[in-house]
């Protein structure tokens, strides 16, 4: 009885992995180059911006709010719990992606923006998220949050670590 029940349990998972997976889809319309026709100097350029701490994408400059904004974090409350607490724990703990506790000390905002915003780029060509990748075996997709729904993720991840 218990494997069953082991069995049926791996089978969700599996399946709400596969389902949030999302990834390798072209958009209609789009063409994307073959690996063997990328020019080598982007992969260059991607070796270069990889080493950025502030991670790939148009965010350059946060600017964070002293003290914290409760409403901006009470949206990212909202956003979080149907856009990522089924895959993020709040915790250190990985789900099927890595906990969220103490993730504003290991990142700068901007690459935290730059990651939900950009996450297909980012898991493509920055090292930091390809370690995730490694470690966690499933690309994140896309939520198609929008700036202000990604910086009141952010928001609510630096209430979550205390920040004020």
């Amino acid at each position: 009885m218990k494997q069953l029940r082991y069995l049926f349990i791996c089978t969700v998972a599996i399946a709400i992995a596969a389902a949030g997976c999302g990834g390798g889809q072209e958009k209609a319309g789009e063409e994307k180059a073959p690996a063997s026709e990328t020019p080598a100097a982007d992969n260059n350029a991607a070796a270069s911006n990889a080493a950025d701490p502030k991670g790939i994408g148009k965010f350059k400059d946060v600017q964070l709010t002293h003290p914290l904004d409760e409403a901006m974090a009470q949206k990212g409350l909202e956003i979080a719990e149907v856009k990522c607490t089924s895959c993020h724990k709040t915790t250190e703990e990985k789900l099927v992606g890595p906990g969220w506790k103490g993730v504003t000390d290991r990142r700068t905002p901007e690459w935290i923006m730059n990651f939900i915003t950009n996450v297909d780029e980012m898991l493509d060509k920055d090292p930091e998220a390809q370690a995730m990748l490694e470690i966690c075996m499933v690309r994140m997709p896309n939520q198609n949050l929008s700036d202000d729904d990604a910086r009141a993720v952010l928001e609510y991840m630096r209430k979550l670590d205390g920040k004020n």
